[in-house]
């Protein structure tokens, strides 16, 4: 666990002792605070559904653009990076795992991501001092952050692993992202064999579920069993680079 926790300090150092974090996060407090000025004015309009705060929060475009972009950005240098640099192999040398160095990194990332996202509490705070809140509700959109960020970061994760360059390694991360974003929307209009599997990975139904305080079991054993496969697949990918001369 040693080790583990070294990585990981490794890792959040890199990313607070550059501009990129400082940037990713003053563009997302004035973006999303922009967004949620915008939704407040929106459900304070005479008949509007106040109860859909929440919903409206985690599922509106800006959110999924700022995701779907801002993974790509933290996931690129992972290991692409450190394989261009050559620290790659001297890290793998020393006495730590393949598997170690990928959820070490993975685990920085997502810590990153969820300080990204913390301010939101900020806005929730100021909201419950004017109205009622379901804090169940807000716990439960909370949580669904977390299991998605965790499940996009690994698969940037497993994309950066693949590549020695950063771009690339950026770019596949993003489209394999918008595969796993655009799947579910095939659900309207399917037979009904298939929307029962569409609807198991539309990740946008997902997220209105959590932000309405709904916590269903399929959904957690869908992003956790998610981000363990792409972790295991990105723990693989090294040990076949290690083996291979």
């Amino acid at each position: 666990m040693r080790k583990l926790f070294a990585i990981v300090g490794r890792e959040w150092r890199a990313y607070f002792l550059s501009p990129l974090a400082y940037v990713i996060l003053t563009a997302y407090m004035f973006l999303n605070g922009l967004i949620f000025s915008r939704i407040v004015a929106f459900l304070s309009a005479p008949g509007g559904p106040r109860e859909r705060f929440l919903s409206i929060m985690f599922t509106n475009t800006f959110f999924w653009i700022f995701t779907l972009f801002i993974v790509p950005i933290l996931t690129m240098r992972l290991l692409a990076e450190e394989r261009r640099s050559g620290t790659l192999e001297v890290l793998l040398t020393s006495p730590v795992s393949e598997g170690t160095v990928v959820v070490g990194k993975f685990l920085g990332a997502l810590g990153f991501f969820l300080v990204v996202w913390a301010p939101s509490l900020a806005f929730i705070l100021y909201l419950r001092s004017k109205t009622d809140v379901d804090l169940g509700a807000v716990a439960a959109g909370f949580t669904g952050i977390a299991l998605l960020g965790a499940y996009f970061l690994s698969i940037g994760t497993f994309a950066s692993a693949v590549t020695k360059n950063q771009i690339l390694a950026a770019v596949l991360a993003f489209a394999m992202l918008i595969v796993v974003f655009s799947t579910g929307l095939y659900e309207a209009g399917a037979d009904p064999a298939r929307q029962g599997l569409l609807g198991y990975v539309n990740i946008w139904d997902h997220m209105d579920e959590f932000a309405r305080g709904v916590v269903d079991s399929r959904r957690l054993a869908y992003y956790l069993s998610g981000t363990a496969f792409f972790l295991l697949l990105a723990t693989t990918v090294l040990s076949s680079k290690k083996e291979t001369p």
